[in-house]
C-alpha cells in the first residue's frame, strides 16, 4: 500500500487532473485534507466526476474552509484556526492519493504548512506547469523536497516547453512521470488515457 501526496510548483497548475489520473491509475482512495472555497464544487467533487473505477473511496476533508484563499487566511475568515493535529490520514488498506492546498509553503497556520502535512514515507509527485519563473519555482519546490529526504516524481502539465522542461530534469535529476497535455477538456474517458500511459512509472 503506497501513499503519493500531489502538490504543485503554485496554484492552478493541474494538481486536481494529476491527482484525478494517479487516483484512476492506482484505483487508489483520494483525500483532500485542506479545501479552502469552491465546497459545492470542490476538489474531491471533481476527482470523483473524473474517475471510472468502482474502488477508490473518497474520504472527507479534514477541514472545509468557505473562502478561496490561503488556508490560514480561509481559517481566521470562518472563526478557526488550523489544528495540524486534527488532521488525520484517513485509515485504508487501499493505496491512498493525497492533494495538498497551493505550493508547498502555503501556510496552514501561523506555524505549519502544507509540507508540514508530508509523512516520511509519502512518494511526492511535484505538478509543474510553464509559466515564466516557473523554473525558479518548480527547482525550488524540487530542492526543499530533496533537503527533507522524500521520494519524488515530476509531473508536467500544459503545452510542451523543451528549454523549461530539459533545464528542469538536467538541474533537479528528478524522475518524469510523463506530460498532461493542454486537452480541450478532461472527462472519464481522457483520465483514463493518461491513467493507462502513467500507470507503469508510479
Amino acid at each position: 500500500m503506497k501513499k503519493y501526496f500531489i502538490t504543485g510548483i503554485s496554484t492552478e497548475v493541474g494538481k486536481t487532473v494529476a491527482s484525478a489520473i494517479i487516483t484512476e491509475a492506482l484505483e487508489a482512495d483520494y483525500w483532500k485534507p485542506v479545501q479552502s472555497g469552491d465546497l459545492e464544487y470542490s476538489d474531491t467533487h471533481k476527482v470523483q466526476n473524473l474517475i471510472s473505477n468502482a474502488k477508490s473511496v473518497f474520504h472527507e476533508n479534514s477541514y472545509a474552509l468557505n473562502t478561496p484563499m490561503s488556508p490560514h487566511a480561509s481559517a481566521e475568515i470562518d472563526g478557526i484556526t488550523i489544528d495540524i493535529n486534527e488532521i488525520k490520514e484517513p485509515s485504508t488498506q487501499n493505496n491512498l492519493v493525497i492533494e495538498g492546498a497551493g505550493g508547498l509553503l502555503v501556510p496552514l497556520n501561523n506555524e505549519s504548512t502544507i509540507l508540514d502535512l508530508i509523512q516520511p514515507d509519502y512518494k511526492v509527485i511535484v505538478v509543474s506547469r510553464h509559466y515564466l519563473g516557473s523554473i525558479n519555482h518548480t527547482l525550488l519546490t524540487l530542492n526543499l523536497l530533496k533537503e527533507k529526504g522524500f521520494d519524488i516524481s515530476l509531473v508536467f502539465s500544459g503545452n510542451e516547453h523543451k528549454t523549461t522542461e530539459e533545464i528542469i530534469q538536467k538541474m533537479s535529476g528528478v524522475p518524469v512521470i510523463g506530460r498532461i497535455e493542454e486537452e480541450p477538456y478532461f472527462d472519464q474517458n481522457v483520465i483514463k488515457e493518461y491513467a493507462d500511459k502513467f500507470r507503469d512509472k508510479l
